[in-house]
């Protein structure tokens, strides 16, 4: 894989300047081409930078979105997959299932500095209850816990500049919360947030002055989505109260930054699994002030390449909409009253 490179300046070219002649005026163009020769496009470089990305299982969510778009500004990307999705993973990755997706704006295909088994509801072994440890589905796996994680990572790529938590899982997402056991709820929020804290506990050491975490969270943790239930709500905003209280732990403890990014609606297969994300599509393209716009995944990985950058070293403790505006509107304007 090429890295981004950055564009330079075109050197300026003219022909000779009013009331000069034309030696004088070949001087004076030649001063103003030296001024912008030098001056390069203000891009998202992270060559030289190593991203660890959590939550990557297929080639259409978030997760991956994030990681080509680390890819193409140059960063080296190293990815923890849930540990009964890997090899499944791993195997269409090897038959190019996933070449097409693969594909960098150079001609490139992206490439994964090294897969990692991963489980991030646990932080240590001791904390892998039996029915878990002795499941097939996780069989010929070892060290996928968090902390076991972080210090495979340490010991294979030494410092990390990145972090990406693209992690949620709801069991009784589709139970209204009404109806919601406290182990689901529980559950979720374990999955969803909890994970996030852990993550930043077992990294943040390892990570360089100046590094970054992103998260992703959604519109849920602040107004009523019918539907997105078992508690998914509660945890995201967990996750978004977390953001911040990390922000400045870790910003005072390891010189880092951490954000997370509420995404619009996306047909992801993890969002199909909730069940009316078609809906939610749809009603976003009537009513974001962008209507009509489908929102893409790279455009949330773009966003997390720029958080990720040099260019938000001021950004912390933010939650950043990328919707197409959604969460600004206070009413739907596809609802009939307004026809």
């Amino acid at each position: 894989m090429r890295p981004a490179m950055l564009r330079q300046g075109r050197a300026v070219r003219g022909t000779t300047l009013k009331g000069t002649s034309a030696r004088e005026g070949t001087r004076a163009v030649g001063r103003r081409a030296a001024t912008t020769t030098t001056r390069a496009g203000l891009n998202v470089d992270l060559r030289g930078k190593k991203a660890f990305v959590a939550g990557v299982a297929d080639d259409n969510g978030f997760g991956w979105a994030i990681s080509k778009a680390l890819s193409e500004a140059g960063a080296e990307v190293i990815l923890g997959t849930w540990v009964p999705a890997l090899n499944i993973f791993e195997t269409s990755y090897r038959r190019g299932k996933f070449d097409e997706s693969r594909k960098l704006s150079d001609g490139s295909l992206m490439e994964f500095a090294k897969i990692y088994p991963m489980d991030a509801v646990f932080d240590t072994p001791d904390d892998v209850p039996e029915d878990i440890a002795t499941n097939k589905r996780y069989a010929g796996n070892e060290k996928w816990t968090v902390s076991e994680v972080a210090k495979c990572v340490e010991a294979d790529f030494g410092k990390i500049d990145i972090v990406v938590h693209s992690l949620a899982n709801g069991p009784e997402v589709a139970k209204p919360l009404l109806e919601t056991s406290r182990k689901g709820y529980l559950a979720a929020v374990s999955a969803s947030s909890y994970s996030m804290v852990s993550m930043v506990q077992h990294f943040a050491p390892l990570m360089n002055e100046g590094g970054a975490v992103i998260s992703l969270t959604y519109i849920a943790s602040e107004a009523v989505i019918p539907g997105y239930g078992g508690g998914m709500s509660s945890a995201k905003a967990a996750l978004e109260s977390d953001t911040r209280v990390l922000a400045y732990e870790a910003g005072r403890k390891h010189g880092i930054r951490v954000n997370t990014i509420s995404a619009g609606p996306l047909g992801s297969r993890a969002a199909k699994a909730i069940g009316f994300i078609d809906k939610m599509i749809n009603y976003s393209l009537s009513n974001a002030p962008l209507a009509e716009k489908p929102l893409g995944a790279i455009e949330i990985g773009n966003t997390a390449a720029f958080l990720c950058s040099p260019l938000a070293s001021a950004i912390t403790g933010q939650t950043i909409y990328v919707d197409n505006g959604l969460s600004v509107m206070g009413s739907a304007t596809s609802a009939p009253e307004f026809q």
